[in-house]
């Protein structure tokens, strides 16, 4: 069993080593002391160890989201998917942002990033507000259309979770729960600040909704080859959204640590391998089966990182808070999965 379970992390096993090896490089080259070198090497393994425990809701939804894709697609996200989400949001993402922020060119952006590690940090830092807003609407959205959902059959809070059923109905709900949290945040943001707020909060519901118009539209189930074929593009755009606005955090919360970008980029990317190494082990032992209510936990989880990101707007929240509530949330639902399975067989 154990044995069985290494083999899907071995990969990520050895991304790991070479990237550790890899920061004590970096490490040198930047301090030339082996202290220095060492000091890159531990922080390394925190960004990677932060990662992992912000990841573990990214894999399940991940999971859920695959079990409905054809083999070829599942296989396309598992490979190109997860190398977009290593280098477009751990290395291209972070200077991007730079770049558009301070109006430079991609090559002036990585020596600003290499030269004056500083100085690209705090124009990271001036564009949270911005990150924040988008993210918590997206990843809100994501999880209220989870939770209020006609076809949803399992309920882990039932109390809460029915009801939010029965309201499944009400059209632009979930659109409405989202503008009134983003109008209340805003209220509380100083004024020079609100335009920016707003604008990439309702960003964030436009992208949801246009990414969610194209999956339905390239999943309607047709018969014709090419509509199959197309099917499952849908949902990797919906599923690469989604590891974006996961990685926001993680990408900011990271410069709390280091202002290195290699440094961020080698950390993160550790992380990421192990998402994709958790995401085929749920959807190969369909491990989402055996345990009934990790789901229910994994969405949660999103809103609470939704509402985390927007608080974080006005105050800051340590990054260890939010990885501790998101695998609290899913270790919970774990701990109820495994009660309800032995009541069922003990019944």
């Amino acid at each position: 069993m154990i044995a069985t379970t290494v083999q899907y992390f071995r990969w990520s096993i050895v991304v790991t080593i070479l990237g550790l090896l890899l920061a004590v490089c970096v490490g040198w080259s930047y301090t030339h002391t082996l202290s220095g070198a060492m000091s890159y090497l531990l922080i390394g393994t925190v960004l990677a160890i932060l990662e992992i425990s912000l990841s573990f809701d990214n894999a399940i939804v991940n999971a859920n989201k695959l079990k409905t894709m054809s083999p070829l697609w599942q296989r396309r996200f598992l490979t190109w998917g997860i190398l977009i989400a290593v280098f477009g949001m751990r290395i291209v993402f972070p200077l991007a942002i730079v770049a558009i922020a301070a109006s430079l060119g991609p090559i002036a952006t990585i020596k600003l990033a290499a030269g004056h590690p500083m100085e690209y940090a705090q124009i990271m830092t001036d564009s949270h507000l911005t990150i924040a807003a988008f993210g918590g609407s997206f990843l809100m959205m994501v999880a209220l259309n989870y939770f209020i959902d006609e076809g949803k059959e399992v309920d882990w809070i039932a109390a809460l979770e029915k009801q939010l059923r029965r309201c499944a109905s009400i059209r632009g709900l979930q659109i409405t729960m989202v503008l009134v949290v983003v109008l209340t945040v805003s209220t509380q943001i100083p004024p020079p600040d609100v335009g920016r707020f707003l604008l990439a909060a309702l960003l964030g519901l436009v992208v949801f909704t246009g990414v969610e118009i194209i999956s339905q539209l390239l999943d309607s189930k047709q018969k014709t080859a090419e509509i199959a074929r197309a099917g499952g593009l849908g949902a990797f755009l919906y599923l690469e959204v989604l590891d974006a606005s996961f990685s926001f955090d993680g990408v900011i919360g990271a410069f709390a640590l280091t202002q290195n970008i290699f440094l961020i980029a080698i950390g993160l990317g550790i992380g990421a391998m192990y998402v994709r190494s958790m995401t085929i082990m749920l959807v190969e032992k369909k491990t989402l089966a055996q345990f009934r209510y990790l789901e229910h936990g994994a969405f949660y989880s999103i809103l609470a990182l939704s509402m985390i990101m927007f608080a974080q707007t006005l105050w800051h929240i340590p990054e260890m808070i939010t990885g501790l509530v998101g695998a609290g949330l899913i270790g919970f639902a774990l701990w109820s999965s495994i009660r309800y399975n032995k009541a069922s067989a003990a019944g």
